[in-house]
């Protein structure tokens, strides 16, 4: 397995202007502006030597190698300008940091403590060739945007994130992370999708708050991966999503994952695959886990596949899910205020509650709901599998 956490190489310092202070000292002011060349090296020694860190507007860094802004402390960057990653895919491929979980990679890590990044700038990841390449070659590593790892007291604030080659933010053993008006973008100028972008995953965290922020990509628009705790996702305008998803959980034998303690309101959800989802594995070898104290309210939707859903046979084959059936238990759910229209994809079916026998999910709440199939489909209908629903929709339900 490759480290994520190797040397760098050389670092230098040419395109860094300090005010107040040398670099390396505290309190320094410095100003990183672009070089005709790679400017990584030089932008992560100035946010290693400086209090506050400024990329001018007008400015494009082109990033040609991985960044290691690891064990920061009291840090402000200033994005005003932009951070563009170099397209070359052979590079990445070989030299981005490594994460076992679902065997990812990505561009930049970020941790420590007590760290704001702000500006109205934009991280652009030079997405197109990974689109392209991936329509051929399903096994392709492709980078992560941006990764917070093991940081505590982080703000990102006011960012655009634009073409990132799989997933946009990672938030990977983090703390107390607050992401706020954040705009993403991936959409392919080609034939060829952009697949995985989701706009957050997160997986190990505490105490994650993503708000005020607009996502059009070609995944989920937030994913709470395992040992999510504690997490916000509200007032958010998702466009060709996978939906606002808890999951998927039980993937590896072994493992038990735990989400728990997450509200997801105010949001706007179109032309999209899911809306508010739960999702698990099932079959052989899978893992286990709980899913506890879930918060929907407040969604509006237009053009949605699936625009209330627990599926807890992800990705998996109905005999597989009949014989070896989920073992993450779902507890503690309420889908409330939900209106707008689903796409007619599953015919009349806009709400579906799909779980596991012998009591894997248990006080499911479903109220207040005004989903619409397109007219063609007539009324619409809900369906409702190993599961009783209290609420004024569903009823008392059994496997339909």
């Amino acid at each position: 397995m490759r480290s994520f956490l190797t040397a760098l190489g050389a670092i230098f310092l040419p395109l860094v202007q300090c005010s107040g202070s040398p670099p390396n000292a505290d309190s320094a002011s410095c100003t990183v502006t672009a070089s005709g060349g790679d400017d990584g090296p030089a932008f992560v020694n100035a946010v290693q030597g400086c209090d506050t860190v400024t990329i001018p507007s007008e400015t494009t860094l082109s990033i040609a190698t991985r960044m290691n802004m690891t064990g920061l402390n009291n840090k402000n960057i200033e994005l005003m300008g932009t951070v563009k990653f170099t397209n070359n895919m052979t590079y990445w491929i070989n030299n981005g940091f490594y994460f076992e979980f679902q065997d990812q990679i990505t561009f930049w890590i970020v941790g420590g403590n007590n760290i704001n990044i702000n500006g109205g700038g934009t991280i652009d990841g030079s997405g197109q060739v990974w689109y392209d390449a991936f329509a051929s070659n399903s096994t392709l590593l492709r980078p992560i945007l941006f990764t917070v790892y093991q940081a505590t007291d982080v703000v990102i604030e006011n960012i655009s994130m634009i073409n990132s080659p799989e997933w946009m933010n990672f938030v990977n053993e983090g703390q107390n992370v607050i992401y706020n008006g954040i705009n993403i973008s991936a959409v392919s100028t080609s034939s060829n999708l952009a697949k995985n972008t989701d706009g957050w995953d997160i997986y190990r965290s505490d105490n994650v708050t993503i708000v005020n922020s607009n996502i059009n990509n070609g995944d989920d628009c937030v994913s709470l991966k395992p040992n999510s705790t504690n997490i916000i996702a509200s007032n958010l305008y998702c466009n060709g999503s996978h939906g606002i998803s808890v999951g998927s959980l039980g993937q590896y034998a072994g493992e038990y994952d735990i989400v728990e303690n997450f509200t997801s309101t105010n949001v706007q959800m179109y032309n999209a695959e899911n809306g508010a989802r739960i999702k698990a594995f099932a079959g052989p070898g899978v893992g286990s886990g709980i899913v506890r104290n879930i918060s929907y309210s407040f969604f509006t939707e237009g053009n949605v596949d699936n625009p209330l859903i627990i599926d807890q046979c992800y990705e998996t084959n109905a005999t597989d899910c009949a014989a070896y059936p989920s073992n993450v238990y779902i507890q503690d759910v309420t889908f409330t205020n939900f209106y707008g229209t689903s796409s007619g994809a599953e015919k009349s079916v806009v709400a579906s509650l799909a779980c596991s026998p012998d009591n894997r999910c248990s006080n499911i709440s479903v109220s207040n709901i005004s989903l619409e199939p397109p007219s063609s489909y007539g009324n619409a209908t809900y369906v409702c599998q190993n599961v009783n629903v209290t609420g004024n929709v569903f009823g008392d339900c059994e496997t339909t």
